[in-house]
């Protein structure tokens, strides 16, 4: 069984949008603590959005203003929308997910679900 699935992703030229998607089971998808990560080539793995309660959110200061994280608890579905998207963007995305408060689920990153990721790819 797949937990996390993601898609939506692909090749787009800077200034372009993409809007990722990440379908959840049951037992994966949460209502509490989601999150966006992205990896790079070469580069250390960076939580890039997050969201609490369907409400609260985080992103990092590479991604904001740019990017916005959401989700449909009925579809049990998360969004990450990304817009004005430059080359250094390009990297494997990743969901995951946990039932956490909101200390830990902004503080931590070792969430006990993942996604297999989705390739953005950005060129210039």
């Amino acid at each position: 069984q797949v937990d996390l699935v993601e898609s939506g992703g692909g090749s787009v030229q800077a200034g372009g949008s993409l809007r990722l998607s990440c379908a959840g089971s049951l037992d994966a998808y949460s209502t509490y603590c989601m999150a966006w990560f992205r990896r790079a080539p070469g580069k250390e793995r960076e939580r890039v959005a997050l969201i609490f309660s369907g409400e609260r959110t985080d992103y990092a200061d590479s991604v904001k203003g740019r990017f916005t994280i959401s989700q449909d608890n009925v579809k049990r579905i998360l969004y990450l929308q990304m817009n004005s998207l430059k080359p250094e963007d390009t990297a494997m995305y990743y969901c995951a997910s946990d039932d956490r408060a909101w200390d830990s689920c902004h503080s931590r990153v070792d969430y006990n679900y993942w996604g297999q990721g989705t390739q953005v790819t950005v060129s210039s």
